[in-house]
């Protein structure tokens, strides 16, 4: 690949960072709508994060998107945040312009765009959400939920008390409950670790759910995970992490290369197509 002086840069924060699907995902874009510019991983531990975020804007870059560990430290090195980034408290996205560092926070956003393009007529009015974990994704995602409409997110967490603190902190019809209330939930999301290839499956039993109940799992390694998996067994509507990934990236790219990017077939096969199916 032959950049121009003008070819426009991003790329990724993260420590470590190699396992990044973005710049295959945005290189496979910047390919496709033929646009002079690059996208590359940017490993960097944390306590150089600050000053290495001020020399990509010395740089000339056009901003980056930020992964763990840095999502926090992204949220006080900015200028301007958005709304949502700052019910968040975190941001994974940075747009540098003039000299200023913007940041927003798109995957409460690629939550909702995955579930809404596998599950064509979805509503966040539908019913009660019940996410299972309460870390930063889950914190981004019952921010987006309760955004979109959804009448009551319920936590659950094996420790009762971080989850009580994000209710309290977000806000809004929020609770914790010790187990799962399956019976009234339109909405089942795992945003935990368990499932994914190397940990422990999630152990729970869906047979209380609502036949019209839609089931999404962040986790895509494997693309398949045994909750899922379950889901379809019972003939529930069942929605991989994979697409959350790609869609979480449209806003940024259209932001640093002009285009808002289509997630179709061709892309998660080409970003996902080594991952193990289950």
């Amino acid at each position: 690949m032959i950049l121009s002086g003008k070819a426009r840069l991003a790329g990724i924060l993260g420590w470590p960072v190699a396992h990044s699907r973005s710049p295959r995902l945005h290189g496979l874009w910047l390919a496709r709508h033929g646009i002079d510019g690059a996208y590359v991983p940017l490993p960097v531990a944390p306590e150089a994060f600050v000053s290495a975020v001020r020399g990509l804007v010395a740089l000339g870059f056009r901003g980056a998107n930020v992964t763990i560990p840095h999502k926090e430290a992204a949220f006080a090195v900015c200028d301007e945040v958005d709304a949502t980034a700052r019910r968040m408290g975190a941001v994974n996205t940075l747009v540098f312009r003039e000299g200023r560092i913007h940041g927003s926070n798109t995957d409460g956003f690629g939550f909702l765009e995955n579930i809404r393009q596998q599950v064509p007529g979805w509503q966040a009015e539908a019913g009660p959400a019940v996410l299972l974990g309460a870390g930063g994704s889950a914190r981004a995602i019952t921010v987006a939920l309760l955004e979109a409409g959804c009448p009551e997110v319920v936590l659950v967490n094996r420790t009762p008390a971080r989850a009580e603190a994000l209710a309290r902190e977000v806000g809004g019809p929020v609770r914790m409950a010790a187990a799962a209330p399956l019976g009234r939930a339109a909405l089942l999301v795992n945003t935990t670790s368990l499932g994914m290839q190397g940990q422990p499956p999630l152990d729970l039993d869906l047979a209380p759910l609502p036949a019209g109940a839609v089931v999404a799992d962040i986790v895509y390694v494997p693309l398949e995970t045994p909750l899922l998996a379950a889901a379809r067994a019972r003939g529930l509507r069942a929605v991989g992490g994979l697409g959350m990934l790609l869609h979480q990236a449209r806003p940024g790219f259209r932001h640093w290369f002009g285009v808002d990017p289509v997630v179709d077939a061709e892309l998660e096969g080409f970003v996902g197509g080594d991952i193990p199916r289950s």
